[in-house]
């Protein structure tokens, strides 16, 4: 998933090729960088769906992500569509520069980001349980990406599970 939501980069990185490495093979990886995360990232929705791997969820609270989408957008694609590729040290630079971004994204949790859920009009929540006397809720969030425009507290939603803490609202 963290790929996937990094795929957009790599189309612009395709466009604009580099001095280094011949068009022809930059463009295949650069093309590979988008397709093989999401068709991956397909697969696990086709097999959640398939083994019909559902969790209800009890929302207590939820925070619409719509502003993580800019903090992405800036924070990541720009510097980075923005850097020029003419040396083999630039290109170990960038490439340092992804693999940090891909961990902060996977250790803070962000992996769920992806602009093709904002294009077929999909929205991430980070959805709370509520709280009450049970130990064990109230201690883990989700992320709930659906075509919902907002939660209310006490909903109860049924939703695949994509990861542990990443899951799909079951359409209707």
């Amino acid at each position: 998933m963290v790929l996937s939501s990094i795929s957009p980069l790599f189309i612009l990185w395709a466009i604009r090729g580099n001095s280094l490495i011949p068009d022809r093979w930059f463009a295949t990886v650069c093309l590979a960088m988008v397709v093989l995360p999401n068709l991956f990232l397909w697969i696990r929705i086709r097999i959640a769906k398939k083994r019909s791997d559902k969790r209800e969820i009890a929302v207590g609270h939820a925070e619409d992500h719509r502003d993580h989408i800019l903090v992405y957008l800036f924070a990541m694609l720009l510097p980075f569509y923005s850097e020029a590729i003419e040396t083999w040290r630039d290109l170990a630079a960038t490439v340092g520069a992804l693999a940090f971004i891909v961990f902060l994204f996977w250790h803070l949790n962000l992996h769920y980001m992806n602009l093709f859920f904002a294009a077929f009009n999909y929205r991430v929540f980070t959805v709370y349980p509520p709280l009450d006397s049970n130990p064990l809720s109230g201690k883990s969030r989700h992320a709930v990406i659906t075509r919902r425009v907002n939660f209310s507290s006490g909903d109860r939603i049924v939703a695949y599970r994509l990861s542990d803490t990443v899951y799909l609202e079951v359409s209707e």
